[in-house]
């Protein structure tokens, strides 16, 4: 970048006396992970270091993020009646989600992703929707008093989108504060889905939400602002090894990162928004809050895989007092 972009000063440990209410509508997954020296070019075969099956799902990294980091999670969402579902739903409560609002899908399977990850740590996903394609916005219409209990709602683009809108909408109804992150990103997104509280996008789908190239500070301040205007509260756009970009009523500012040796960026992002929901739910700053969310993302990046590679909350505040 041509300048160094203001950053964040001062930070405070928020309080986990009254553990918040945390509602993720989303994804489950099961993600078949394969590591391998690099990218392999169109047409190129190549050899895989190793082969696992890691429960994941943007839905369900972000609801174990959030029960690592100390809520109380409820979990609405989708799997199939294929040999993934049960194990789908194991992994969850084994990291203390509650699967009550998880619906078992007849004749239809789980879905499924495709990682590759490279030495560097960078990966390459293809997924596959399954029953995540089949959870409707009468299913979140049902379920509307899990929502109207929580505190927060965490959101992902990996279910319907007639089904995120439908949840913004109770949302809003209810007064609860929604957090959105906007992955995968599709074509035209509507300016409704931005309605939220906060929004954060990386730098790649905050270039394509906002159809701004982002190299600079001054361009990141620029997408910021056009994602603000289109309705988002809070704008927060995570920049990997250089931490993450809040704007915010104070203005825009650099959240600083919280060095590590990257693995696997996999459930970074994931891990990153959990944490935030949960310590902004608590009382903290969004600043404080996005914080937070950098350490969880730096654990992840850390370690190998999706739902394990989440730090828990004693992990967080460890790498927050060593480091801050």
């Amino acid at each position: 970048m041509s300048q160094r972009l203001p950053e964040a000063k001062g930070s405070r440990m928020p309080s986990s006396a009254n553990p918040p209410r945390v509602v993720v509508v989303g994804s489950i997954n099961m993600d078949l992970v394969l590591t391998c020296a690099q990218f392999p070019k169109p047409g190129e075969t190549i050899a895989a270091g190793s082969f696992n099956e890691v429960p994941g799902g943007k839905g369900a990294n972000q609801a174990v993020s959030a029960a690592q980091a100390g809520a109380q999670v409820k979990m609405i969402g989708r799997v199939g009646d294929d040999g993934f579902g049960d194990r789908l739903i194991q992994g969850l409560v084994k990291h203390r989600v509650d699967c009550e609002s998880v619906i078992r899908t007849n004749q239809c399977e789980s879905g499924l992703a495709l990682i590759i990850v490279e030495k560097s740590g960078q990966n390459t996903i293809v997924t596959v929707a399954g029953a995540n394609g089949q959870l409707l916005p009468e299913d979140i219409d049902r379920l509307r008093a899990v929502i109207e209990t929580s505190d927060v709602v965490l959101l992902q683009l990996e279910v319907p989108l007639a089904t995120v809108h439908r949840t913004i909408e109770i949302a809003r109804e209810t007064g609860k504060r929604v957090i959105l992150d906007p992955a995968p990103i599709p074509d035209g997104l509507a300016d409704e889905l931005l309605q939220v509280d906060l929004i954060c996008p990386n730098e790649r789908e905050a270039e394509q939400l906002t159809g701004r190239s982002i190299e600079t500070p001054e361009q990141i301040e620029a997408a910021a602002r056009a994602l603000h205007q289109r309705g988002a509260k809070h704008v927060v756009i995570t920049l990997g090894e250089q931490g993450a970009y809040l704007l915010d009523e104070r203005g825009g500012r650099l959240i600083p990162p919280f060095p590590t040796d990257v693995v696997d960026t996999t459930a970074a992002g994931d891990a990153f928004a959990g944490a935030l929901a949960v310590w902004w739910a608590e009382g903290a700053t969004v600043e404080d809050a996005v914080r937070f969310g950098n350490a969880a993302g730096a654990i992840a990046s850390s370690r190998l895989g999706a739902q394990p590679s989440i730090g828990s909350r004693s992990d967080i505040e460890h790498l927050w007092n060593t480091q801050s």
